[in-house]
Parts: structure tokens; C-alpha cells; sequence
């Protein structure tokens, strides 16, 4: 089985990989994150996707779109709600690749965003299937979070660049500050 894999990071993928290979699932990876702020986190991450593929010879592309403005302009009046927040991101990545997916022929697509202990798992597989229904597509829903650290040791010990923050200007802000982690927890 082939499946689209939308990509966040590279140590996220390094964690979801051999799960999916252990189980016969082929993953063709997509980077397509437009949330990513400031433009030179979005080029570290990009950057350390890009080495990682090309060092574990995986088949990937790149789909570029730095989105600041967009972001911000699709968010407000609710940037303070983390959960409005997450939920743009979750669905615009998962509808790009959904419809990446279905111009490549994939039948199926997923997201390395379920490998995070930070992430809403339960509203991104309710964004996945109601996109894959929207798409004539499937999401194929699996809990990486076993997985986590297994990423997060291989970026180390490889030297992957590791973020340490989810990926919008607002989750920047509430590390710098200290807030209480917004990144869509339950």
C-alpha cells in the first residue's frame, strides 16, 4: 500500500517511517506547512527535510508556500484560540495533501502531526476523514505517539535540526514567554 505523508518535520518523520515500513506501507512524503513562522524556522525545517530524504533516499516533494499573511489574516479574529488556530493548520495541510494525493493517483494520505503527544489527535482524524470523504480519498488514521521519542533520538543522534516549539508565530510566542502550551492539546 502506498500512502501521501504529509511531513512536518523531519525528526517527526524519522519517528513515523519504520512503523509505517513494518506494516508494508510505502510513504511518499509531502512538506507543505505554511504555518511555520518566522521565514527562517520554515527554511531550517524545510532544509532538514530535505537532507533527511535525500540521506534515507525516501521519495518526497516539496510544496512551497511560506504563508505568513495568510495565516494570520485566516486566523484573526481568533488567534487567541489555540483550538481555532490548530484547526486552520490541520485543514489546510491535510486538504493539500488530500488533493496532492488524489492527483498522484494515492489512495491514501495521513500526517506525521499524529506522532506529537502535543497534538489534537481526535480533531486531526476528524479533519483527515472529512477531507478523504471530500477528496474521494482515505485518511489512514494511526497513533505514532509510541514513536515520539524514536524520532526525536534519531534527529539527535544524526544531527537533524530539532525544533522546540509547534510551528506558528503564536506557539513561538507562548514558548518565548512561557505560557501554557497552546499546541491543540485536548
Amino acid at each position: 500500500m502506498e500512502i501521501l505523508l504529509h511531513s512536518c518535520c523531519a525528526p517527526c518523520v524519522a519517528g513515523c517511517i519504520g512503523e509505517l515500513r513494518r506494516n508494508d506501507i510505502v510513504p511518499r512524503l509531502i512538506w507543505y506547512n505554511p504555518n511555520i513562522h518566522p521565514y527562517q524556522e520554515y527554511k531550517k525545517r524545510k532544509a532538514a527535510f530535505s537532507a533527511f530524504c535525500d540521506k534515507e533516499g525516501l521519495n518526497s516533494e516539496i510544496a512551497e508556500e511560506y504563508g505568513l499573511r495568510d495565516f494570520i489574516s485566516d486566523v484573526f479574529p481568533d488567534f487567541d484560540n489555540p483550538k481555532i488556530r490548530c484547526m486552520y493548520c490541520y485543514k489546510k495541510r491535510l486538504n493539500h495533501t488530500a488533493k496532492t494525493a488524489k492527483a498522484l493517483g494515492i489512495k491514501f494520505f495521513s500526517t506525521t502531526l499524529l506522532i506529537s503527544p502535543y497534538q489534537n489527535h481526535d480533531l486531526i482524524k476528524q479533519i483527515g476523514e472529512e477531507i478523504a470523504s471530500e477528496n474521494d480519498t482515505e485518511f489512514y488514521y494511526k497513533d505514532f505517539r509510541p514513536y515520539f521519542r524514536e524520532g526525536q533520538n534519531y534527529a539527535r543522534n544524526c544531527g537533524i535540526y530539532m525544533q522546540n516549539y509547534c510551528g506558528c508565530v503564536f506557539s513561538e510566542e507562548e514558548r518565548f514567554l512561557s505560557l501554557p502550551i497552546a499546541a491543540c492539546r485536548k
